[in-house]
């Protein structure tokens, strides 16, 4: 009540009406004042020694001579209670989207007695939200309960809403001066017979808020029985139950005492997401680009809403589809957008409607209260969003030392597909993530200690969630979020920049005995592509990109590999130049993956620099530059180019046993290389000599499971398919596939080889069912695999084919091999080899159904661009020049037939040999048609 004021001068004497009391009037005689600062309180400011008295109805109040200030109160009329109602500052949602069980849940804990519950989540994730609708649910259910809304988000507003609860119950004494309103409240709130309660405290977040001590009102600071922190004013009483909406799960667990009291808000299911798109702008047109719009938004109400919001207020000229563009198209554009604030009456006026804002809030308090805990939450968010390992983010000191280098591995671990093989010599130091043993155990334990402070309290926050792997997550958005935090702190930089470090001291080669390493960080390597730094920071960047690129290859992968390495690459050569040797081991990285491209030219070339630069640099017979002749010599083996691959074979072997020693890795794959070659010159004996011979020193030297080993195996087996030693070929087949699945699991490109040689082996047997299970297997994994388009997937489509050639089944064949022609003429070119073999291989179709003309044309189209393109005496040429014989006889044309097969005879044996199996069977075909 305002202050009334009745002032009396020295002369007369003048009447006033006592506001609160009947028929009461007080006659007051000169030289004091009466000053009324409520209903019930008197005071009397006197100048004068006399002594005055105010009734008997003032029950004897008097004065004698004073000159200060007298208090007196008068009794008050007692209030009416009022009957219960709720304080819910919000209306009701008409959008509201009802998430799974969530509210029954929160129902059902407060239905017990003296119940508490915490919604915990993210800002934005929807927790006040469902606190709203439940207090409007339950008001309507039962309308004789008190429902109280308190902001708990600073301590003020909290005293703020303890008053509102004092005033609205109207609590006796609550406007005295030296009223504690928490302690009112508690006793109201504690008193069963005032009926059944439930509080809401929305947006607890701050646990300083609930520390605090109540030392308002009066209350002396010496009073130590009223310091009491404002969590002991909440009462456990059995008529009331609380509800906590708040981002700190610690806070949580404070005010509600047990774990189970507390309920994960995450965000919404994809169904609920659509549906909540679907109430605030209507039923979308496409379901999937809303699909894909709620995922890219994370499934967070408060983003979801907040696009909405932006889509209404610029259609039509905005949508889905556009806003949806309008995220992906750039890091800025994205932040824009995340932004964007149309405000929401169903939101505190001090919170913000822009997840970004809302997010940074929280981001803001942990920089305040934990410095640490804000730098790990800065490493975190440029890291890939799932799987990021404690290993890795565990501070640590990294020396030179630490940080992968160029040198030749002890083992010469290497991985090469099985039949052919090339090798890269630039591997790393061990790397295994430990930390530095420079650490004192006491150093190590403090650390220990700190880091996981700063994990319990970013999980606290819910900005960061834990698996049993010891590994962590985060919403794609607050990764986001966190960044452009960084980037307004100007450290978005500095923290990318650490995230390399880390990971590049982390991420090994993509050595065989590396993969497990590899695979549970190559996620974060991938991301790593994006953060190029600037020129004078470049190199930890590009030693990251470079090993993630050869462990992609390794995999088959070779698509990511090529990007990975390609800007190791330029990094590279920018920095250092083209003859460094980093330089140098990124070109022949990368010419290998060309090579199993297809690409052989490009290949080729990038080869011939890197073998000359490092004769120079390095010298003849340095690992190294035998490294990149045998990569060299692999290309011509490809091209069909024997005898210069057998060359280079040949000088590195005896190079590698003479530098290295009989037995290292890089020996045995050089031999297996030579053996290669020379089976296919039809050499088979001296193939399967060197071959048995790396096959036993691999099981010695590597283990009998080790990728190299198996690739020995599928070698031998090979040269025993070539002889038609069928039995043989298939137990060591089917040993190196199965070993395969179980080491390097069932859709690496190296199992999937191995189960098309195994296939082949039973087509070759005519055993066509097991060979057409396994090559369909081959062929729908390697479409997932490596893409509809791949060389091996259409190696795989042809040797499905094949299989249905075998059986007569022309129909299918045929289709399938004209899909392998067009996408090998698209993918790899009209003239490349595999497009010629796909060719070749619908002729024989053709010429099996007596469609002699269209298996014609393509022969001799096969033929002539076999000539100019691997030569006229190339093994791929002479079979073309069989083919044609044959189709000619079959339409007639004896003797042209007869001089092409002799044309065809000749040159094999001079390419061949004459004990070549080919040469022996041309010369045999002469023969016959010679008769």
């Amino acid at each position: 009540m305002p202050t009334s004021d009745l002032r009396l001068h020295p002369r007369g004497y003048k009447t006033h009406k006592w506001p609160d009391l009947d028929a009461t009037y007080l006659i007051v005689k000169p030289k004091f004042s009466l000053r009324f600062r409520h209903a019930d309180e008197l005071r009397i400011e006197s100048a004068m020694s006399d002594s005055y008295r105010f009734g008997d109805y003032n029950n004897g109040s008097q004065v004698g001579t004073n000159r200060g200030t007298i208090y007196n109160t008068f009794p008050q009329t007692p209030e009416t209670p009022p009957r219960p109602f709720a304080t819910i500052p919000f209306s009701r949602d008409p959008d509201f989207v009802n998430r799974g069980d969530i509210l029954e849940q929160i129902d059902r804990r407060c239905s017990e007695p003296a119940a508490r519950v915490a919604l915990v989540g993210l800002g934005g994730i929807g927790k006040s939200q469902l606190a709203i609708e439940f207090a409007h649910r339950i008001t309507e259910k039962q309308p004789d309960i008190w429902v109280f809304w308190v902001h708990a988000g600073v301590y003020e507003r909290v005293e703020d809403g303890f008053r509102t609860i004092a005033n609205t119950v109207k609590l006796a004494g609550r406007n005295e001066p030296k009223a504690n309103i928490p302690q009112l409240v508690y006793s109201w709130l504690s008193n069963e017979r005032n009926g059944r309660w439930i509080m809401i405290l929305d947006s607890a977040d701050d646990r300083d808020v609930f520390d605090k001590a109540n030392i308002a009102h009066g209350t002396t600071s010496g009073n130590e029985r009223e310091r009491r922190p404002f969590a002991t004013y909440l009462p456990q009483s059995q008529n009331g139950s609380i509800i906590v909406t708040t981002r700190n799960r610690e806070l949580a667990f404070r005010l509600t005492g047990r774990r189970q009291n507390m309920i994960e808000i995450g965000p919404m299911a994809q169904t609920d997401a659509l549906a909540l798109l679907e109430k605030k702008l209507g039923s979308p047109a496409d379901l999937d680009v809303a699909a894909d719009l709620v995922q890219a938004l994370d499934l967070v109400p408060l983003a979801i809403s907040q696009a909405a919001a932006y889509i209404q207020a610029r259609a039509p000229r905005s949508s889905p589809e556009k806003y949806l563009a309008e995220f992906r198209k750039s890091e800025h554009r994205k932040s824009s957008l995340l932004q964007y604030d149309a405000g929401d009456l169903r939101r505190d006026g001090g919170a913000s409607n822009a997840v970004l804002t809302t997010w940074q809030i929280s981001f803001d308090y942990i920089r305040s209260k934990r410095p640490s805990a804000a730098d790990l939450l800065s490493l975190m968010s440029f890291f890939d969003r799932q799987g990021i390992p404690g290993w890795v983010l565990k501070p640590r000191r990294v020396t030179k030392e630490d940080i992968p280098g160029r040198r030749i591995d002890e083992d010469g671990d290497t991985d090469f597909d099985s039949g052919r093989s090339a090798t890269d010599g630039a591997v790393d130091d061990d790397m295994d993530g430990d930390t530095d043993s420079d650490l004192t155990d006491d150093s190590a334990d403090t650390t220990d200690d700190g880091f996981e402070d700063d994990v319990a309290m970013l999980r606290d926050y819910c900005l960061i969630a834990t698996t049993e792997m010891d590994e962590f997550e985060m919403h794609g958005l607050v990764q986001f979020s966190t960044r452009k935090w960084l980037e307004q702190w100007g450290q978005q930089e500095t923290f990318k920049q650490k995230f390399i470090e880390r990971m590049a001291a982390s991420f090994p080669t993509g050595n065989y005995k590396n993969w497990a390493t590899c695979r549970n960080l190559f996620a974060h390597v991938q991301v790593a592509v994006a953060y190029q730094p600037s020129d004078d920071r470049n190199d930890l960047w590009a030693t990251l990109l470079y090993n993630g690129g050869w462990f992609a290859w390794s995999q088959g992968r070779y698509e990511v590999a090529q990007r990975m390495v390609g800007k190791a690459r330029r990094a590279r050569e920018n920095r250092l130049g083209k003859e460094d040797t980093a330089s140098l081991d990124s070109m022949s990285l990368f010419a290998l993956i060309l090579l199993d491209r297809g690409q052989w030219e490009e290949a080729e070339k990038l080869e011939v620099q890197v073998m000359e630069t490092s004769k120079t640099k390095l010298g003849a017979d340095h690992p190294d530059t035998l490294t990149s002749m045998a990569n060299l010599a692999s290309t011509y083996w490809y091209q069909g180019r024997w005898e210069e691959a057998e060359k280079l074979e040949v000088q590195v072997m005896e190079t590698s046993k003479t530098k290295l020693g009989a037995d290292h890795p890089s020996t045995l794959m050089s031999m297996a290389n030579l053996a290669s070659t020379y089976r296919n010159q039809g050499r088979w004996e001296e193939a399967e000599k060197l071959e048995v011979q790396v096959m036993e020193t691999s099981k010695t030297k590597l283990g009998a499971d080790h990728p190299d080993t198996l690739t020995s195996m599928a070698n031998l087996a090979s040269t025993y398919w070539y002889q038609g030693r069928w039995e043989e070929a298939e137990k060591l087949e089917v040993q190196v596939m199965e070993t395969s699945k179980t080491k390097l699991g069932a859709d690496h490109p190296s199992t999937l080889m191995s189960m098309a040689n195994l296939a082949s082996t039973y087509r070759n047997q005519g055993r066509w069912e097991e060979a057409e299970k396994l090559e369909v297997q081959v062929m729908e994994t390697s479409k997932i695999k490596l893409g509809a388009d791949h060389p091996d997937t259409l190696t795989s489509m042809a040797n499905l084919a094949s299989t249905f050639w075998n059986q007569g089944r022309w129909e299918e064949a045929e289709k399938l091999e004209v899909q392998v022609m067009e996408t090998s003429k698209t993918k790899l070119g009209a003239d490349h080899p595999n497009t010629l073999t796909s060719m070749a291989n619908l002729a024989s179709t053709f010429w099996n159904q007596g469609r002699w003309e269209e298996a014609e044309k393509l022969e001799v189209q096969v033929m002539e661009t076999s000539k100019t393109k691997l030569g006229a005496d190339h093994p791929y040429t002479l079979s073309s020049m069989a083919n044609l014989a044959f189709t000619w006889k079959s339409q007639g044309r004896h003797s042209t037939a007869l001089a092409l097969m002799k044309d065809c005879a000749q040159a094999r044996q001079r390419r061949l040999g004459a004990e070549h199996s080919d040469t022996l069977s041309s010369l045999a075909t002469v023969t016959k048609w010679g008769n």
